[in-house]
This record gives structure tokens, C-alpha cells and sequence, in this order.
């Protein structure tokens, strides 16, 4: 046998991000890029130290390949299915960094601006710069943002 059916499906501990908190789940794999390429929105953790304390929490486990998936779960089960025909899906995978530039057209009181990522393999801004319509820059990175993405190690589970 070959491929993933000669391994044994492991483990891997997922965080969903939802801005203000995040919801994680034990899922059973034959390898992280699987639960990427199955569920949107989703992070593997990688340290050890994060897995090692999750270990305390009660969180729902699940097999990538189950017929039905637990609340919020399915959701991005769904939205994936749903990317993959979309043009260009997949196109930027294992890239280490991506580059982006997005146009804001000024909606919700902010002026237009382009604002120029740097994105990391994880899928999270490392830094951007903001080129304002009257030719000002505003560089900024995380420490610069005031909300933060959930850290893996925090006890609060939603």
C-alpha cells in the first residue's frame, strides 16, 4: 500500500478563529494538509506544548472522513466543498508567504485606501501597509492590531 491508506489516521488538534475567541476539535487524519484541504477557516496546531494542554480539555473528536460533523465543524466542511469551484481555488497553496494587495472603496466611514499584505503560510497577516488615496503609508504589523488571533494554549473553549 501507498499513500495515505498505508499510514494510520493520527490526531491533529484544529482551531477555528472567529475573530473574538475560537472553537477547537481533536480530528483524526492521515495528515494535517488533509484537514486544510477539508475544512475552511481552520489552523492545525503544531507545538508541542499547545497539544499538550489541550490534552486537558473535553473537546469533540471526529474523523475527517465521518459522514456528519459536529456543530460549527460541518459549517466549514460545507464552505470549503463550496471553494473549491471557485476560479483559482488552490492556487496559492504551500506557498511560504503570499503577497496581496486589496482595494477598500471607503465603506463604514474609512477612507479608501489599497492596503498591501504580507500573508504567512498560516494564513494570517505578518504585516500591511495602508497607501491612503492622497498618497500617505501606514505600515503596521500584529503588535500594531487590537485584536489578536485566539492563542493555542488559552483555557477559554467555546
Amino acid at each position: 500500500m501507498t499513500g495515505e491508506n498505508a499510514e494510520a489516521k493520527r490526531r491533529f488538534l484544529i482551531l477555528h478563529d472567529y475573530g473574538i475567541g475560537g472553537t477547537r476539535w481533536w480530528v483524526r487524519a492521515y495528515s494535517a494538509r488533509r484537514i486544510l484541504e477539508t475544512f475552511a477557516e481552520v489552523e492545525v496546531a503544531e507545538t508541542a506544548e499547545a497539544i499538550e494542554q489541550a490534552e486537558e480539555w473535553d473537546l469533540e473528536e471526529v474523523d475527517v472522513d465521518a459522514p456528519t460533523m459536529p456543530a460549527g465543524l460541518d459549517d466549514l466542511r460545507a464552505k470549503r466543498q463550496a471553494h473549491r469551484y471557485l476560479p483559482g481555488f488552490g492556487a496559492l497553496a504551500d506557498r511560504t508567504i503570499v503577497y496581496l494587495r486589496r482595494h477598500w472603496d471607503g465603506d463604514d466611514g474609512v477612507d479608501p485606501a489599497d492596503y498591501l499584505m504580507e500573508i504567512g503560510s498560516d494564513g494570517h497577516r505578518l504585516r500591511q501597509v495602508e497607501l491612503a488615496e492622497h498618497g500617505d503609508a501606514l505600515k503596521s504589523d500584529p503588535d500594531d492590531w487590537p485584536f489578536n488571533r485566539p492563542s493555542w494554549t488559552s483555557s477559554t473553549q467555546n
